[in-house]
């Protein structure tokens, strides 16, 4: 026997609408747009991976985490750009993690490597380093406010960039680890020289708040009978840095440190012709 008191279950009637419940939309950026501000923290954490491998004596795999964090800030900058994720926030984003990376882990890993047995003395470049870095980024912050300028300007840095000031820096590392790879003592032994580094540190804090114009390249164009050998000597410097990458690196603090009377050079030509 069935039970008489329950209720019947409702059948579905003809032509009867069911309501669609809508996806619910939440409030925020894209994933997209925050792959820039992803690769900023990606960077700011190989700085702090290079500080780490400082402390544990290894030397080397700290001059690779600062170089992997200078190629991710060549490219957060240029693919926010590209996905048109570029905001304030950002911007100030980048700039505390290029000082951190760029401004203490170079003078940090110095100092663990030959300064620290100068104690007092051989601190004083790694803060006048670090101080340098900072006031260079803050003047670079505030010149995104300010006015218009003449259209030569935008390819020139004031003063020399942040990434490139860590590889100045660090030049009597890779001059050091070089030496210790081809074992060649005697030049160890010279790039190890307290002095050596605390000279280097001092004069690329005097670069970073220079006035001096430096190339930016990020409007640099190359004369089509130089594209050919640009190609080559690019391949060339990729074939060094991956059979001796020490030598690699301080041939590039090398050759930027040569590029800077010829960017002054363009800067004064440029200006001239548009005086006139």
């Amino acid at each position: 026997m069935t039970d008489s008191s329950a209720e019947p279950t409702p059948q579905p009637r003809a032509g009867r609408r069911f309501l669609v419940r809508k996806r619910p939309r939440f409030n925020g950026p894209s994933f997209n747009r925050m792959i820039p501000n992803i690769l900023t923290m990606l960077g700011l954490c190989a700085g702090l991976t290079a500080m780490r491998f400082a402390l544990e004596s290894r030397f080397g795999a700290a001059a690779i985490a600062i170089a992997v964090a200078g190629c991710i800030d060549g490219l957060d900058g240029r693919i926010a750009r590209l996905l048109k994720a570029t905001s304030r926030f950002g911007a100030e984003f980048d700039s505390l993690a290029d000082f951190l990376c760029f401004g203490v882990a170079p003078s940090f890993v110095l100092y663990l490597w030959t300064l620290q047995t100068s104690h007092g003395y051989g601190f004083m470049p790694c803060v006048m380093f670090s101080v340098c870095m900072a006031l260079r980024l803050a003047r670079f912050n505030a010149s995104i406010d300010a006015g218009p300028h003449p259209a030569f300007q935008y390819n020139f840095f004031t003063g020399v960039p942040a990434p490139a000031g860590a590889v100045l820096a660090l030049f009597p590392l890779f001059l050091g680890l070089e030496g210790r790879a081809i074992q060649w003592p005697w030049l160890e032994a010279a790039a190890h020289q307290p002095l050596f580094s605390a000279i280097v540190l001092i004069a690329t804090a005097l670069l970073l708040v220079s006035t001096l114009p430096v190339w930016s390249f990020k409007n640099f164009k190359v004369p089509s009978h130089y594209v050919l050998p640009t190609l080559l000597g690019i391949g060339l410097y990729a074939a060094l840095l991956v059979a001796d990458p020490w030598a690699a690196f301080a041939a590039a603090g090398l050759l930027y440190a040569g590029m800077l009377p010829f960017s002054l050079r363009s800067y004064r030509r440029l200006r001239d012709a548009a005086d006139n």
